[in-house]
């Protein structure tokens, strides 16, 4: 997880300057707060040095009950100032006031899946508010899937293009109760049964108690939240998602990625060069950490900007 010697690391970049050619430093890091459903969202602006949101930025998404402090996320945002590229990196609330760090299991969930896509909307309202520039929007994993879907349902002249890094895929129902077997040792089509009842009934938010919740066992789940993770949907298919996004995608996979092994099987019929283009970066698992983060700003920073 991304810890207080990271940023300490962000921090001392603006007092040093790299041998040969200067490369860009972050000058400013700072959280920043919008009001946003009842709660209050964070995120971390990092502009680098000379640079101003005017010029545009990544807006990048976390993955799967994760934060914006995760290792991977503060590496990204180290390594985009580095190369003169401003970034705004929130953490999805899930209904909980200024979240920080992994989501705690103990909590009982109340939050949708799309829930997401309103946050991401929300920062994009906050950042249209700041004067900045286009957006490329990013996602990581989870964050990948929910960042395909906003820009291809509700899109906007702010976008300027997609990078989705290691999306999330979607997986087929059968698939998706295997790995609720798997993971839970429980059949997931019976809890699934009670909690569209709990919702027909207009009962989404009683709570149910079930063996376990995406990474969280015995949790405490609401109905609406438990169908809209569970139940199936085609907004779950990232493949669909970015055949229908307006501007440019680049989705960048690892090799060695064994939480979502299939993205480049999946998404190398879509791959035409100018739209849709693919990237994988050899050896890399699923969290791109140290020098594999280098590697995916090299391929952000190297984007068309027009």
């Amino acid at each position: 997880m991304r810890n207080s010697s990271l940023k300490l690391c962000v921090l001392l970049a603006l007092m040093c300057y790299s041998s040969g050619s200067a490369s860009l430093q972050a000058q400013e890091v700072r959280e920043v707060e919008v009001a946003h459903a009842g709660v209050t969202l964070i995120a971390d602006l990092v502009i680098p040095d000379h640079g101003s949101l005017t010029e545009g930025l990544v807006l990048l998404t976390h993955g799967t009950l994760a934060h914006k402090d995760m290792e991977l996320i503060g590496t990204l945002q180290t390594a985009l100032a580095e190369r003169g590229v401003a970034s705004l990196a929130p953490t999805l609330s899930h209904g909980i006031d200024r979240r920080r760090a992994m989501y705690d299991c103990t909590v009982p969930h109340r939050y949708l899946y799309s829930d997401a896509l309103d946050e991401i909307g929300a920062w994009m309202n906050w950042l249209e508010g700041q004067g900045a520039g286009l957006v490329t929007l990013m996602g990581h994993s989870r964050g990948g899937n929910q960042t395909a879907r906003f820009a291809a349902e509700r899109g906007g002249s702010q976008i300027r293009n997609v990078v989705l890094l290691a999306p999330a895929m979607g997986r087929t129902p059968d698939v998706v109760e295997d790995n609720y077997w798997q993971r839970h040792g429980a059949k997931l089509a019976p809890l699934l049964e009670q909690a569209e009842k709990l919702i027909a009934a207009g009962k989404g938010t009683e709570m149910m108690t079930v063996p376990g919740f995406i990474y969280c066992k015995n949790a405490k789940v609401s109905a609406a939240s438990f169908a809209s993770n569970y139940a199936s949907d085609d907004s779950r298919d990232t493949v669909k998602l970015v055949s229908e996004i307006k501007v440019a995608v680049l989705v960048i996979a690892g090799s060695a990625d064994e939480v979502v092994p299939d993205v480049t099987t999946r998404m190398e019929p879509l791959v035409d060069a100018v739209q849709v283009r693919l990237e994988v970066i050899e050896d890399a698992d699923h969290f791109f950490l140290d020098f594999y983060a280098e590697d995916v700003a090299d391929l952000i920073v190297g984007l068309p900007t027009e």
